[in-house]
């Protein structure tokens, strides 16, 4: 089972980005799923986080993702989805993967700063930082190998 492990929340974000895109909205079941995939991960022994990395991984996203929200660069969807892919990550996780995810949002920010957009769907930011934070590290290798 521990080869779905990573799956789950990257098919989970790839739903939440379509939805952002298409919407602007974030499903609220589909960062509760993720909060719920991951917790059964640990408890389950499919994922080597700890219960104080999962919990502080789920409490750091959903701060963090509320200081942006307060700020107004993060929509309230956004925030829950942070606290699912804390609740993934877990502390140590999630920092590499906000880089990634900033780092995207730069990107698409840009771009839509080029075609005239004033707002911008942060998902794919999201899941872009996701990715590439899961590639860079290593945590597809029980899926491909």
């Amino acid at each position: 089972m521990t080869e779905l492990t990573p799956l789950i929340p990257l098919a989970l974000l790839a739903v939440a980005t379509a939805c952002d895109l298409r919407s602007r909205e974030i499903p609220d079941g589909l960062p509760v799923a993720m909060v719920l995939w991951s917790l059964l991960a640990v408890a389950a022994g499919w994922s080597s986080l700890s219960w104080l990395n999962w919990g502080g991984g789920v409490a750091l996203g959903l701060l963090l993702g509320a200081v942006f929200f307060a700020l107004g660069a993060l929509g309230g969807g956004d925030v829950k989805l942070l606290a699912g892919v804390g609740g993934v990550l877990g502390v140590g996780g999630l920092g590499p993967m906000l880089f990634w995810m900033a780092v995207c949002g730069g990107i698409l920010g840009g771009i839509a700063k080029y075609r005239g957009q004033k707002e911008l769907a942060y998902g794919p930011a999201i899941f872009a930082g996701f990715v590439i934070h899961m590639v860079s590290s290593g945590g597809f290798s029980d899926v491909v190998s």
